[in-house]
């Protein structure tokens, strides 16, 4: 399929940042899919959708830089456990709760790591939610990134 092909493209030309960024878009737009299927009655595409979204959160998850990225990849590594239970729930109860919660953390997170990439040289930045977050947390060449992808 040619969607897979792009995605591949995109994957191995990205550097760390647009990674996190490519991984975001894809939970987001599977959350998004499985909402759509869930509306639809659609269970086995549902929780395909579900799962897809676990795995782009999981492996957010694994990319945490934990040694150095400080409070900020401790939380992160605990939101994603929070949307993962989100997720398993929302599948599990076929609900759209969880999911629309989900989907708004996403946009919110995604909004943020799309305007470190275009930014990154930034003091700060201001989410969406009023957090500020140091520039440092950003960027894949500082020692204090939260998210780390070796090659």
């Amino acid at each position: 399929m040619w969607k897979d092909a792009y995605l591949e493209s995109r994957v191995l030309s990205a550097n760390p940042l647009e990674l996190i960024c490519i991984l975001y878009q894809y939970a987001l737009d599977s959350v998004r899919e499985a909402r759509r299927h869930l509306a639809a009655g659609d269970i086995v595409a549902r929780s395909r959708a579900v799962c897809r979204a676990v795995s782009a959160i999981s492996e957010l998850d694994a990319s945490l830089n934990r040694a150095e990225g400080g409070a900020i990849s401790r939380n992160l590594g605990e939101l994603y456990q929070y949307i993962r239970q989100r997720l398993t729930e929302a599948n599990m109860r076929q609900i759209d709760g969880p999911l629309a919660e989900v989907e708004s953390l996403l946009t919110t997170l995604s909004e943020a790591w799309k305007a470190a990439s275009v930014q990154p040289a930034q003091e700060s930045i201001v989410m969406q939610t009023g957090a500020e977050l140091p520039a440092a947390a950003w960027r894949e060449s500082d020692g204090g990134s939260a998210h780390t992808w070796s090659a």
